[in-house]
This record gives structure tokens, sequence and C-alpha cells, in this order.
């Protein structure tokens, strides 16, 4: 039974022989361990990867982690069994591209996860629903009913005890009563011509610029618009030779990866949020 620990304290010397100790001790066997110093705040990251008995148990170890370790060196830590599937609710509005990436992924077994559904503010997508045969949520979404309709979203994401949630291309702003029920565990994606280029055509504003990179961020969401902690970000160069359609799409090609990246980096555990940034283990 594989297990994933995952800690930061404040930095001091041991930590690390006396976490691979204390898991020697419960008869477990340290499989993987990637750490990570920040010099500047003066805190200690690791994630640990565990192999244990079939007799293991969590509640007992956790107790015991707690008060032999967690305790003394104030550590912030969690305990995630390696083989659990996590249920991941997908949120769209039109654009369809990311969808189509992650649904693709989901099917070839590449994305271990579980969708118990795919919910909207538009009908427009519902097809994809059906094509891939997962259950389609249509909630409206206008000035007037916001919070009744963030309501429906929360109660549908408990029904199904969902554990994050992917905006792929959601084109609403997701309030603070649902970011509250999925801190560091709604993931959103778009380009990275923010702030420069913002407002409803940024890459027909890019191109009148005459930019040469195009990119794309993926982040968790909080309060502050598009400033949450980034998980993921990458580039592509362009040209004058390129279009305003050679923009989009180029643009579109990489918000499905940096999407795709982002998630699959949480699925596998491999995200520590502190102080607003991201701690990636590969």
């Amino acid at each position: 039974m594989n297990q994933i620990i995952l800690i930061n304290c404040p930095d001091t010397a041991g930590i690390i022989s006396t976490v691979t100790n204390f898991i020697f001790k419960k008869n477990g066997n340290v499989v993987y361990l990637d750490q990570h110093v920040d010099k500047e705040s003066g805190v200690f990251f690791m994630r640990v990867e565990a192999e244990f008995d079939s007799d293991f148990s969590k509640s007992g170890f956790s107790t015991a982690f707690k008060n032999e370790l967690a305790d003394k060196y104030q550590m912030v830590w969690q305990l995630f069994e390696q083989e659990h599937t996590p249920k991941m609710a997908l949120f769209v509005s039109k654009y369809n591209h990311c969808l189509y990436d992650l649904l693709s992924r989901y099917k070839s077994g590449e994305l271990r996860v579980e969708i118990p559904f795919i919910l909207s503010n538009h009908r427009d997508l519902a097809y994809i629903a059906d094509q891939f045969n997962l259950p389609f949520h249509h909630i409206p979404v206008s000035k007037n009913n916001k919070l009744a309709a963030e309501e429906k979203q929360i109660a549908l994401l408990n029904q199904h005890q969902v554990d994050f949630v992917v905006l792929a291309r959601y084109m609403q702003i997701i309030g603070p009563n649902l970011i509250s029920h999925y801190p560091d565990r709604i993931i959103n994606i778009h380009h990275s011509f923010l702030p420069a280029f913002a407002g409803a055509k940024p890459y027909h504003a890019a191109f009148e610029r005459g930019v040469k990179i195009i990119g794309a961020t993926s982040h968790y969401v909080t309060e502050e618009l598009d400033a949450g902690p980034i998980i993921e970000q990458d580039v592509v160069p362009v040209s004058h030779t390129h279009s305003i359609k050679d923009f989009i799409a180029k643009g579109r090609d990489l918000e499905k990866i940096v999407l795709s990246r982002a998630v699959q980096l949480h699925i596998s555990r491999k995200t520590m949020v502190y102080n607003n940034k991201t701690v990636i283990f590969t």
C-alpha cells in the first residue's frame, strides 16, 4: 500500500532522516523522496512516497506522525493514498478545446481520475458530454443569480464528493463561497498576455503589438482574479508571418498542453502551495 506524504515546516537540521526513520519504524520503505528549501523564507518542503504492508493503518500512522514529528517540527502535512482515484469536475462555457483534450486523456487512461459530471453556464457543449457518456449539468449564470447558481454548483459538488474542479475555459468569475469549499483545488487556465492585453480580444491586441511569444498559465483559483498560485506555464514563438488566426490556434494548443500538465501534477500530489506560490516536485 503506497502512501504520499507532503510536508512543509520551518527549516532545521535532521528533518529528512527523522521522517525516513519514522517510516522505517512503521514498516515502511521509502521509494521516492524530493525536497526543497526556500532560503529566503526559511521553509523546508518535502514529498515522500513510501510502501507499507497490507495491514497499514492510515489513522494510526497519522496519529503517531502528528504526536512524534509534526508537532515537534511545526509541520503542515498531508497524507494521501497513492492509488486513490480522485473525482474531477469539469466546468466549461463555450470553448471546447480544453474539454476535448482532457476527456481524450481521461478516456485513454492518461489521467487517472473519475469525472462525475461536466457543468456549464451554457448548453452549447452538452453534445460532448453525450459523446463521452458523462452527465451534463446546465446552470445558467447572470448578474442577478450568481449566488443562487453558486449554491447549486456547491450542492452538486458535495453530492458527488468531488475532490477538485478544473475550469476548462469556464468564462465566469468563481465566487468566494465556492473557493472556500475548494482551497487550492480549483484549477484555471488562461493566456499569459495579462495584464498587458486584457479584455475580450487579447490575441488581436497582441497581434497589433507584434508580440514574439504566446504563453499560457494554469493556476489555482483565489479570490484575487487570475492571481492564484501558478502550477504550470509555457510559451511558443510567433513572428510577423503569423496571422491572428494562427495566434489563436497556437494559443489554444498551448492552453490544452499547459492545463493537462497542471491537472496531472495535481493528481500526482506534486504541488505544494505556500505564500501564494507553488513548489512543484518532478
